[in-house]
């Protein structure tokens, strides 16, 4: 089934006076089914973060249309934004995005709370998602006292406890140490292999890996895919390495 539907996706940015323009996204257009992995890979300006911004309604493309089980996204009232946002998208960041003066708990709470969730509907929904991910132990610390692996665990859970139809990360890897990136990885392969539907920006080759599909954007356009089909880990990473150096180098698919 058809989660969502990018369709012909366009987004121009006017400089501070107008005097310029710049052409962030041109013309892409794309699938996600449920229950898919994709990550989508670029260099440094290719337009991934605007497309991520755009599929997470925090910024509105020039022309184009992002429909979320056939509602057009792009057309949600303003009033309506910040409740949608809570009802059906998770995000996982970089930077955890965890309060400091909220214990893990509250935190991981926190989007219940503002969707105006019981506290027994809160903690029945908590107790199965922190046995997956082995947090159980760390619900009553603050942010401050844990590891930046654990950190990102914890967003992970605030990210998948409201049930939302996709989870976007942006480079959820991006601050951890290889060790806590490889057991990051593993979880959100644990979670997508439970029906959860992820999309991932990164500029991590190993955590492009782990996704059963990989978009890349090249100068605001998409400029190729891979399955993943049978392939293993290792074989998905030297696809895609092989892909970024055409990426990089100016080449074609097709050479």
């Amino acid at each position: 089934m058809v989660l969502v539907e990018v369709k012909n996706l366009k987004k121009i940015y006017s400089t501070r006076f107008g005097g310029n323009k710049v052409q962030a996204l041109d013309d892409v257009s794309f699938s996600v089914e449920a229950g898919e992995y994709i990550a989508i890979m670029g260099e440094s300006g290719s337009g991934k973060t605007t497309l991520l911004n755009i599929l997470a309604s925090l910024d509105k493309p020039t022309s184009g249309e992002v429909l979320l089980e056939g509602k057009n996204i792009v057309n949600i009232k303003e009033s309506e934004i910040s409740a949608f946002r809570r009802n059906h998208l998770g995000y996982v960041f970089q930077d955890f995005n965890l309060l400091d003066t909220f214990s893990i708990k509250d935190n991981i709470f926190l989007p219940l709370v503002l969707s105006g969730k019981d506290y027994k509907e809160m903690e029945s929904r908590l107790q199965p998602i922190v046995n997956k991910l082995g947090i159980k132990d760390i619900l009553e610390k603050y942010p401050y006292e844990v590891s930046g692996g654990q950190k990102q665990r914890a967003a992970i859970t605030r990210a998948i406890i409201t049930n939302p139809k996709l989870v976007l990360a942006d480079e959820p890897t991006g601050s951890l140490d290889s060790k806590s990136a490889g057991e990051i990885l593993k979880l959100f392969s644990t979670i997508n292999n439970f029906g959860q539907t992820i999309l991932m920006v990164t500029h991590s080759t190993i955590a492009a890996s782990h996704a059963s599909r990989v978009l890349f954007i090249k100068d605001g356009k998409l400029f190729n895919q891979i399955y993943r089909g049978a392939m293993s880990n290792d074989e998905m990473y030297q696809k895609i390495s092989n892909t970024l150096t055409l990426l990089t180098t100016g080449g074609s698919e097709n050479e």
